[in-house]
């Protein structure tokens, strides 16, 4: 167990290591070259804003964030739904499938004003909407490639014990398509916290980041808005992080192939 944790936070240790340097070429660069603060604020001032305002990043992130979960569990719920019955049935995939992939090629920033008057942009229902729709698309497509690449060996050996049609999908094609869920949760749950910054951005509660990034950068508030950009990417990894432990979990009967140099 202990030697788990030493390797997995091994792992870590290179990831760290650019992220430093990095910040200290930003550092750098910015003081060296006198780069102007409304185009890009050196980390120490931005670490200064956001000492100084922990409690409303905090809030406002904590309300963006249920905003992209709220999306994030609808557009992944429908996405799976479908995705099971298209799977099951061919001719309804490819009648519903054109439509699923006209959704997903909707410019999102178009498509925020709309929710926006189909809800009360001072409401989260807007933001979920957005970050819904930006979900279910990849959720859809993996869910219906995992479900339909079961050997076929597979459902031979279940026919050959008269096992049922639910039980197959119980036993080999919902293991089978675990992996390509996983793979589309990953994904959406960036492109939901994305959504919903993007939804805020054209009206939404002044507790939310979308709208404090967009009203701090308005008012020459720089520093303050890229502390409100860090949160949103602290979010984001942490909800990212959160499904790749949930993939770990659900997924750990698989067998893991270990590597090494010849």
């Amino acid at each position: 167990m202990t030697a788990s944790i030493g390797r997995r936070s091994a792992e870590w240790l290179p990831a760290l290591g650019v992220l430093v340097a990095m910040i200290g070429l930003w550092e750098g660069l910015v003081k060296a070259l006198h780069v102007k603060r409304f185009l890009l604020p050196a980390p120490d001032a931005i670490w200064r804003a956001f000492a100084s305002n922990q409690s409303l990043l905090w809030r406002a992130g904590w309300w963006t964030f249920q905003e992209a979960f709220g999306g994030f569990a609808i557009g992944c719920i429908a996405g799976i739904l479908l995705a099971v019955v298209v799977a099951r049935f061919d001719l309804l995939g490819h009648a519903l499938m054109p439509y699923a992939i006209a959704a997903n090629a909707v410019p999102i920033v178009a498509f925020a004003p709309i929710t926006n008057a189909w809800f009360n942009p001072l409401d989260k229902s807007s933001k979920m909407a957005i970050a819904a729709v930006l979900c279910f698309f990849p959720v859809f497509v993996n869910v219906v490639r995992g479900l339909r690449s079961v050997k076929p060996q597979q459902l031979e050996l279940m026919r050959s014990y008269a096992v049922g049609e639910l039980t197959v999908f119980r036993l080999v094609r919902v293991p089978t398509a675990l992996p390509y869920l996983f793979t589309a949760l990953r994904v959406a749950s960036v492109l939901a916290m994305i959504g919903a910054i993007v939804g805020e951005y054209y009206g939404g509660s002044l507790d939310s980041l979308g709208a404090n990034i967009e009203q701090d950068a308005s008012l020459f508030q720089f520093e303050r808005a890229w502390a409100e950009i860090v949160i949103a990417c602290i979010f984001g990894i942490g909800f990212y992080l959160a499904v790749a432990a949930a993939e770990r979990f659900a997924t750990r009967w698989q067998p893991r192939i270990e590597t090494s140099g010849s």
